[in-house]
């Protein structure tokens, strides 16, 4: 993943219904879940949904599937991984990043 896809998928995610939808994804597994199921456990409604779902789409975080005459939304595991390895890429300059390296200070704010 280079700069531009990490601040297009970390764009998506700084919104609290595209935060909420990637990690009930993440929840969901690689079933996914349909757009209906997705609407009621969030209570956000249709239209909503459509633009945040395809707002995700486009950075590449989720993918969709039609299926009959729905469709199912998948999060994009591969995506996620690439943007959570260049997060950490350098983590602690390439030592060993353990417990006691990583500061949780500020966490709770």
């Amino acid at each position: 993943m280079n700069e531009t896809g990490a601040v297009s998928a970390l764009s998506s995610l700084a919104q609290e219904h595209r935060l909420k939808i990637f990690r009930l994804l993440v929840q969901a597994g690689p079933d996914g879940s349909y757009a209906g199921a997705i609407a009621d456990r969030l209570k956000v409604p249709a239209s909503s949904l459509s633009f945040h779902l395809a707002h995700l789409t486009r950075s590449g975080l989720i993918s969709q599937e039609r299926q009959s005459r729905q469709l199912i939304y998948r999060a994009e595991f591969a995506r996620m991984n690439e943007l959570l390895n260049y997060l950490m890429l350098n983590c602690c300059q390439d030592s060993a990043c353990t417990p006691d390296s990583v500061t949780t200070e500020g966490a709770h704010s």
